[in-house]
Order: structure tokens, then sequence, then C-alpha cells
């Protein structure tokens, strides 16, 4: 498999990925993740020679701008995005998620895990950390704009529901 984790902060996502995928006897493959901020390469980097873990590359871009990713960073079976786009304007979100979208392989998957529109992420993630919040009917809006066509919202499994109030789970062909 050849994975991408847009936005990848310190790896959480990449990490979880990777242990899945060990933990059913599957190799991972080469792994890739950018994110914006150096600090937190820095740190998804110390977390992967701590952890003795290769085959991951790391690159610092930003998500309106994936043409400064490396050559052959395409072709993706999978990519993952966990907590970044809500803090993109809102009107570019179309553009972020049709840049996704062109970096994967066309039987390809994107899976997404954004904050939720609800009264207490409005408090919690809205205020706090100035992200914009979205309901279903309007990422799934986005999603087709961008040019997928098979958008599945899921909830998260026990034992962790509770994170379903934080936000969507959602995978885009």
């Amino acid at each position: 498999m050849h994975s991408l984790d847009a936005g990848c902060g310190s790896g959480t996502a990449t990490l979880a990925l990777r242990e899945a995928l060990l933990s059913r006897g599957l190799s991972p493959g080469l792994m890739r993740g950018f994110d914006l901020t150096p600090k937190m390469l820095e740190r998804f980097s110390g977390n992967l020679l701590a952890h003795e873990i290769e085959g991951v590359d790391l690159f610092q871009a930003d998500i309106l701008h994936l043409e400064e990713l490396p050559d052959g960073w395409n072709n993706f079976d999978l990519i993952v995005s966990a907590a970044m786009l809500e803090y993109l304007p809102r009107e570019r979100m179309v553009e972020a998620l049709s840049g996704l979208r062109s970096l994967l392989k066309e039987s390809g998957s994107l899976l997404l895990f954004i904050t939720r529109q609800n009264w207490l992420m409005s408090l919690l993630v809205g205020k706090w950390w100035s992200a914009e919040l979205y309901g279903a009917a309007e990422l799934e809006q986005y999603f087709r704009l961008a040019g997928f066509t098979t958008v599945t919202f899921t909830k998260f499994p026990f034992p962790y529901k509770h994170l379903s109030l934080w936000g969507h789970i959602i995978e885009a062909k």
C-alpha cells in the first residue's frame, strides 16, 4: 500500500495506520506525510527514530500548494487527513479536496477525520482554535464538487464512540 498522511503533524494517523496494517499481517509499504509546520515534522521524525521505524518519508508542504510535493508523490492507494482541513478558510475546501483527489490512484480512497458542527465543538474547537466546523450535508457537497463520486460517512467504533461527538469520519473515492 502506498499511503499519504496529509497534514501529518506528529504522525499519530500514520503510526496508527502502520500499526493497524502490521497487526493484520499486512505490510505498510511506503508511507509518506506532509505538514506545513517544521516543528511538527521534527517531532514526527523524532518519533520515527525513537521507535526505529523506517519507510516513512516526510516533507514540508502546504495543502493549497500540492504541486510543491516531490516527484513521485502521487498515485496513492490511501490518503488520510486528520484534524487539518478545518483550519483552512471555508472557501478553499473544494480546492484542497480536489488537490488531494489528484494525488490518488483511480481506485484510491481519501479517509478524512474532521470536526463536526455542534454546540460543544463550536465552543471548544471553533472559538478556542478558530477552526471551521462542518455538517455532513455541506461536506458531502464539497466532496462532490471536488470530483469524488462515492462519499461515505461512518462512525467511530467501540470503544471510541464518544469521539463521534467530536467529528466526522468520511471515506471518499
